[in-house]
């Protein structure tokens, strides 16, 4: 009998794992709960492009919206998860789907912290300033840029008025969400000087703190560090109340 109860147990410990690994394998997320004190974490890796409406080619690491907005709306509604650490090394993508996630990321009533890795260039920005609290590590770049768009474009004043129109969503937000102002990033945005080919800026680790985009240098244990902290903070103010 006791044998038989602990070859369940070793079953359903795989079974587990096999689910963790699964979820980590198709929507980049996992909660996190061996720390010290406990608590349930939630990870969101927002990593390669961010798809949209249209599917990317397979071979191509995506982030699909599809996914990432109904698991945050089940986070909000989940009392047991107390924290998210979002993990971003993507190239950027869709525009609508990436400010999506960046609203609803910003949204959440949760403390949130963000660490930039390899990079989180273009619609990646937003996504990287969504959190309570966003850190870079010291090689980590991010790509300041203006908007562009695939397939045939019309040569119509109407496109162009478009084309401001979404860049001024992205500048809003971002300039609403770190410590830099409108026209700090639109200047970032249409900076001449850096891209022989292009418009933009490219900003690397201690640089996008300087800029006010991030607000600090550090790598994982930072990170998590300063959610646990803010957690910490959350608690005793729901105490107060």
């Amino acid at each position: 009998m006791n044998q038989n109860s602990s070859q369940d147990q070793k079953n359903t410990e795989k079974e587990i794992e096999e689910k963790q690994d699964q979820k980590i394998e198709e929507y980049g997320q996992l909660t996190l709960e061996e720390n010290q004190k406990r608590r349930k974490i939630h990870l969101l890796s927002i990593i390669g492009e961010v798809e949209g409406h249209e599917n990317a080619p397979g071979s191509s690491k995506t982030t699909k919206y599809d996914h990432v907005l109904p698991q945050l709306a089940s986070l909000e509604d989940n009392d047991e998860v107390k924290g998210m650490l979002v993990l971003l090394n993507t190239s950027g993508g869709d525009v609508d789907a990436g400010l999506a996630i960046a609203e609803m990321i910003a949204s959440l009533s949760m403390p949130t912290v963000s660490l930039v890795l390899g990079g989180s260039h273009s619609i990646g920005v937003p996504l990287a300033v969504s959190t309570d609290y966003s850190f870079i590590v010291p090689t980590g770049t991010m790509m300041v840029h203006p908007v562009r768009m695939t397939g045939m474009v019309i040569g119509a004043s109407q496109t162009y008025e478009y084309f401001e129109m979404i860049q001024d969503r992205i500048i809003s937000f971002v300039s609403g969400h770190a410590s830099i102002s409108y026209d700090q990033v639109k200047a970032l945005m249409l900076n001449t000087k850096m891209l022989t080919r292009d418009l933009g800026t490219v900003l690397v680790g201690s640089e996008a703190v300087e800029q006010g985009l991030i607000d600090e240098t550090g790598g994982i244990r930072e990170a998590f560090l300063k959610l646990h902290r803010l957690i910490d903070e959350r608690e005793k103010e729901e105490k107060k109340a």
